[in-house]
């Protein structure tokens, strides 16, 4: 895709990459170069944050009455575009991406006072209370229970996939406070301080070579947590409502084009880097039409993706726009993974040797071989979480086509 820039879309180009040269340090870099998935410690994790929030780039897609930039749609593309080719390292999202906009539109205003300063300044860590077991991409299913006592619910239950709960200050979770009628009904949506007595994390450790302490997963339990009813967000039993206005910022608010477009051009660099003679990958017409299709995907996703912006800059929800996006990005993204992998071939083995920044040990192949199958084990979830593909295309079917 070709994107004719302005003067100010230009400087601003260059205002991002002088900052990334002064911020993005080489404690970073290293942590995030020889991560196997989206963990990072959570001091990396707060100093990245902390720089990007004192700059006033860390809440992105904020409207500007709550402190956000105010971008128009393509400085948010250069910001996304710049950031993936610097290799710097995402986000926590589940605060200022995903819970951030519930507050904004449901909350009342003592909880966005409460709130919302400390997830622009990146002073709490957030973590999503979804997908319990048994429930799978069936949302409405759950069972985690929250029973009315005066001033407090009393929460009883356990969530699972839950992204960083071990380093998270706080939860966002969707509970059952009532059990009649449609299962969508009954359901409330709270805010939980980890600290409260009750709540016990334990990790999960995922296919990708992790072991506990550097993990990403966990599941979370709820014994007897009380928490305060102001910590609802909006009113009893109807947040089915708030879930999928939520859904629609997770699946499309973090945008997949330029970190997949910089995933891509390192494919392309492997592939050239991995053969030689007659037997280069880069001779093989089967490898020219599986590049060729990746690079229309991603340059189609881009277009989606600056749509996206264009509508939240103008007051608009994203609706199914977002399932197409989450679609697509994920699936597009796995090809490229899986394609690394092939194309390393080998040298993409020796994965289950733990490696961490700073360790003597000095991969083989080339650069960074060593964790394209930890992050192919890794990413194949993401076509499940969010909402499963055959979920997404569902939705669009309904929203879209009206089947």
């Amino acid at each position: 895709m070709h994107m004719n820039f302005t003067e100010a879309d230009l400087a601003f180009q260059n205002e991002i990459r002088d900052w990334l040269k002064d911020n993005l340090t080489p404690e970073i870099v290293a942590e995030s170069k020889v991560a196997r998935n989206a963990f990072m410690s959570r001091e990396r994790l707060l100093d990245w944050q902390k720089r990007l929030a004192k700059k006033g780039w860390l809440c992105t897609n904020w409207p500007k009455e709550y402190g956000g930039p105010g971008w128009t749609p393509a400085q948010k593309y250069i910001f996304e575009m710049e950031m993936a080719k610097a290799g710097a390292p995402g986000t926590s999202p589940f605060g200022p991406r995903m819970c951030a906009p519930v507050i904004m539109k449901y909350g009342s205003e003592e909880q966005k006072r409460r709130h919302l300063p400390p997830m622009l300044n990146s002073d709490l860590i957030w973590c999503q209370g979804y997908s319990e077991p048994g429930s799978g991409s069936d949302l409405a299913s759950l069972k985690t229970r929250a029973v009315r006592d005066g001033d407090f619910y009393i929460v009883n239950g356990t969530k699972i996939w839950t992204t960083t709960a071990h380093i998270a200050d706080w939860i966002f979770c969707l509970v059952r406070t009532a059990s009649s009628g449609k299962p969508q009904d009954g359901i409330s949506f709270l805010l939980i301080d980890m600290k409260t007595p009750g709540i016990k994390v334990e990790p999960i450790i995922t296919s990708d070579g992790n072991r506990a302490g550097t993990h990403e997963v966990n599941q979370v339990f709820f014994t007897d947590v009380k928490v305060p009813v102001e910590n609802r967000v909006g009113e009893e039993n109807v947040a089915w409502t708030y879930a999928k206005y939520l859904l629609e910022f997770e699946r499309g608010g973090s945008p997949y084009s330029p970190r997949l477009r910089s995933s891509f051009e390192r494919l392309k660099r492997l592939v050239e880097a991995t053969a030689d003679g007659d037997k280069a990958l880069t001779r093989d017409t089967a490898w020219k039409d599986k590049l060729a299709r990746m690079d229309i995907e991603i340059a189609g996703l881009e277009m989606f993706e600056l749509e996206f912006y264009a509508r939240l800059g103008s007051g608009q929800n994203p609706g199914p726009l977002s399932s197409m996006i989450k679609l697509r990005g994920t699936e597009v993204m796995q090809q490229v993974q899986e394609s690394a992998v092939e194309a390393a071939a080998h040298y993409a083995m020796p994965f289950p040797e733990q490696r961490v920044p700073g360790a003597n040990v000095e991969p083989i192949g080339p650069e960074g071989s060593d964790v394209l199958a930890p992050r192919y084990f890794n990413g194949r979830k993401m076509t499940i979480y969010g909402g499963s593909s055959e979920v997404q295309r569902g939705i669009m079917a309904k929203a879209m086509l009206g089947l």
